[in-house]
């Protein structure tokens, strides 16, 4: 670990500020920081809140913010704004909304321009929420701008989505439930002190949502609490329940030293080879045996170098990886760096004609995992 992170981990305030704008602006040194504490990462719950404009995020999440720190946790604030088209910088001015934490060193908070990225979040708001993780933070709640529909992207970097709406709205809740509504783990009807907060959760739950829908009224403190209970304990969004049942178990990988003696007993178990194929890249042999909804696949060195041979030497034959299959590889890997996970490789093509990843077994409790999609 390098001094930079070494003063980060220790919760040195500068250093994490400089780090947040070497990692905005792509400077090597913090990039290299940042990677020196990704050990550190996926501790923090992650929270994003969006919504349409004027639905009132930022005193929501200045409300929220204050909850959690008399819990005694510590967060960081990342409000992502639209960009100044003549100096490139952050227009909204979160921090100027937000000066009564300014003393208070258990919240970090930091704006960032969009620089014209799509959905709503800057290029990189996924590494800064990774080294605000890392740096020891409890929370890190992501304000996004408020652009509607398009403003989805957020779900592959959150753990939980907020998405805010206000009195008013009414019929419109149809006209929008394609964009941001379906990525909802919890909704909140702020401002529900006004006319018009009982036809928005009718609305609703017309249109069949079943996540928590809170009612609050941010500048009064209202309903605060029942929000951060929510956000500890979230419903998965339809997005998120979707995801999960596409995602199935695609293969166990086992190392063996000899295909063929190997064979000889899954043979014996009612097994037969669906496929043979030897993936030169990975300088392995590989025999298929489909199962009813999933296959084992067992490895056979092709060279002596290759990780399936060193993997022998180490650990004798057994279980090499897992393998699940993904809907959406890029998605994943998106939500793994943005978790800290150490990746093995880029995707690439397989066995089959797939594409791939491996995540270390340090970031998955001991396991080799292959994440896998099939090619279009």
């Amino acid at each position: 670990m390098n001094d930079w992170a070494r003063k980060i981990r220790e919760g040195d305030a500068r250093a994490l500020a400089r780090a947040a704008t070497g990692v905005e602006n792509r400077e090597p040194a913090a990039l290299d920081t940042l990677r020196d504490l990704a050990p550190f990462a996926g501790r923090a719950r992650i929270v994003g809140i969006t919504g349409p404009p004027g639905a009132g995020k930022s005193t929501l999440v200045d409300a929220l913010a204050r909850a959690i720190r008399q819990q005694g946790k510590t967060l960081a604030i990342i409000a992502v704004d639209p960009t100044s088209s003549i100096s490139g910088g952050a227009l909204l001015g979160d921090r100027i909304r937000m000066q009564q934490h300014h003393a208070d060193q258990g919240i970090f908070i930091r704006s960032m321009a969009t620089r014209g990225s799509g959905g709503g979040l800057a290029r990189a708001t996924a590494d800064l929420a990774r080294l605000m993780d890392a740096a020891g933070k409890d929370y890190v709640l992501i304000e996004t701008v408020g652009v509607g529909q398009d403003e989805i992207e957020i779900s592959k970097l959150a753990q939980v989505t907020v998405v805010v709406l206000v009195p008013g709205m009414g019929d419109d809740v149809q006209a929008i439930k394609a964009g941001i509504l379906e990525i909802a783990g919890i909704f909140v009807i702020n401002k529900s002190d006004h006319p018009g907060a009982d036809q928005v959760e009718r609305e609703l739950q017309a249109e069949g949502f079943h996540q928590p829908i809170i009612r609050t009224v941010a500048t009064e403190g209202t309903g605060i609490a029942e929000l951060l209970a929510a956000v500890n304990n979230p419903v998965p969004s339809r997005d998120h329940q979707a995801a999960v049942a596409s995602i199935h178990l695609d293969h166990l990988g086992i190392a063996v030293k000899s295909l063929e003696e190997a064979l000889a007993f899954y043979r014996s178990v009612g097994l037969e080879v669906g496929h043979r194929e030897t993936i030169a890249q990975e300088k392995v042999n590989v025999a298929m045996l489909p199962t009813a909804d999933s296959r084992i696949e067992l490895l056979e060195p092709s060279t002596p170098d290759s990780t399936v041979a060193k993997f022998l030497e180490k650990r004798g034959p057994g279980l090499h990886h897992v393998a699940l299959r993904v809907p959406d590889l890029n998605a994943a890997v998106e939500r793994l760096r943005a978790a800290g996970a150490r990746l093995l490789n880029e995707p690439r093509p397989g066995a089959g004609g797939h594409l791939y990843v491996f995540v270390h077994p340090a970031s998955t409790g001991g396991v080799l995992l292959e994440l896998i999609q099939e090619s279009a």
